[in-house]
């Protein structure tokens, strides 16, 4: 049974190690119901990327394939995720001289504020992704959340701007159109996975995401409710797996399927006897692996990204994040199943540290392999496509009961001269019958006399 598209949307998570297309929509009760997945290995894309685009295309052709026969929904548009180390962020303040103080300000006037910032000059090769408001000032008013409904004849606001290279950009939206879709928006990857797992209570108290994907470790920082700081750090579950595959010589397969299955990020927890065999390539000599060394290795890099992370953390939060950020630290992504990472980032930021998985705004029904971490950025890109969508549907109603109205004023007008007409028509009938009526009475009655 096909459904209705209008009320579906397409998330589409272009990863370094997986590529996911995520088809959902809103149930009656308000939360996100996922109707398919379709997940393809990611081919051309290099620490979030894309390398090779040819590659790329095919990978995202078999993962919307697969969540077309699953939601048995045909996909036409789709929202983008889009991250990598060419993503970098940065604050602004601008502001518009209102023509009339007298008037409330509306979401237009916010708009117009918005679109001021986006015509900012970059760097060369670069482009403005989102301009994302944090403070309003009205009138030099200072620390207003929301100034819709307000009066005023200046308005003011800072702005977390997020700025990516226009070619890396450019290839994901040419992916996107040469696998036969429409890019409906492109959306920050950290911020589409904070929608999906992050409370509006963590977001007000004050909370780093952490997003440790394959090729990056995303970051974003949320206070008072409001985006404060973005990062991307070019290091992510791939490299743990490389030095794994170094250090243990083994082939990369094998090496993935060590870090799944016995990797640790804590050294302590394995004993010195604790050995895993790994068969040889081709008849050789199977090898034999101790789960402490293999622990050691890991700890080394994950360590590593966390306290790269941490230091980004740390320029935001003036060398006390722990007073700033109260609801801690909240892991995502497919890196954060890893064993014991909860404990060490603990140990190394001395925060308070959660796994984040997307189930905060899925339907209770979802399937378990959904509300996985791993998937917290596509249920994310599903969400900010609803949002998009609704904003969509709201302003086509309004522009269409603008010209409803319009049409029935001239209408109106119109009509008035028609009902006068009709009226003298209606009126003349009845008169006609009547007269028509006594001229037969009397004519009967002038028969009778005679």
């Amino acid at each position: 049974m096909a459904r209705e598209e209008n009320e579906i949307a397409v998330g589409l998570d272009i990863g370094t190690t997986k590529i996911v297309a995520m088809v959902g929509r809103y149930n009656e009760y308000g939360k996100m119901e996922v109707l398919g997945v379709g997940k393809s290995k990611s081919l051309g894309v290099h620490r979030g990327v894309v390398n090779n685009i040819t590659q790329t295309i095919q990978s995202i052709q078999q993962a919307v394939q697969e969540a077309e026969s699953v939601s048995e929904v045909k996909i036409s548009e789709v929202t983008v995720g889009i991250a990598g180390q060419h993503i970098r962020s940065l604050q602004h303040s601008d502001y518009i001289t209102r023509p009339n103080a007298d008037a409330v300000i509306d979401e237009d006037d916010i708009d117009t504020l918005c679109n001021q910032v986006h015509k900012l000059v970059m760097l060369p090769g670069e482009e403005i992704l989102h301009v994302l408001p944090q403070e309003y000032k009205v009138d030099g008013q200072a620390e207003i959340k929301e100034p819709v409904g307000m009066y005023g004849g200046r308005l003011e606001a800072n702005f977390h701007v997020v700025v990516g290279q226009v070619t890396s950009i450019r290839n994901i939206g040419r992916c996107v159109k040469s696998s036969g879709l429409e890019l409906s928006d492109v959306t920050l990857e950290p911020l589409a996975s904070a929608n999906a797992v992050l409370s509006q209570e963590e977001k007000e108290a004050g909370v780093a995401l952490i997003d440790i994907g394959g090729g990056t470790t995303d970051l974003a920082i949320f206070k008072d409710g409001i985006i404060r700081h973005t990062a991307v750090i070019p290091f992510g579950g791939n490299v743990i797996t490389e030095d794994i595959k170094e250090g243990c010589s083994i082939i990369e397969k094998q090496a993935e399927l060590l870090k799944i299955k016995f990797g640790s990020a804590w050294p302590g927890e394995n004993k010195d006897n604790e050995i895993v065999s790994i068969p040889g390539l081709r008849g050789r000599e199977p090898k034999e692996i101790t789960l402490k060394n293999l622990s050691k290795i890991i700890h080394a890099r994950v360590v590593e990204i966390i306290e790269q992370v941490f230091l980004e953390i740390k320029n935001y939060g003036h060398e006390s994040p722990k007073k700033k950020l109260i609801a801690g630290i909240v892991l995502t992504g497919g890196g954060s199943q890893l064993k014991h990472l909860k404990q060490l980032v603990e140990y190394i930021t001395g925060m308070d540290t959660r796994i984040g998985y997307p189930n905060e705004h899925l339907a209770g029904n979802s399937d378990p392999e959904t509300t996985s971490p791993m998937y917290a950025t596509a249920v994310g890109l599903v969400m900010d496509s609803l949002v998009h969508i609704s904003k969509r549907e709201k302003a086509a109603t309004k522009e269409a009961l603008v010209q409803e109205e319009s049409k029935e004023e001239t209408t109106t007008i119109e009509g008035e001269g028609i009902e006068e007409e009709e009226k003298q028509v209606v009126d003349n009938r009845p008169r006609k019958n009547i007269l028509e009526k006594w001229t037969e009475k009397f004519k009967e009655f002038l028969d009778n006399a005679e």
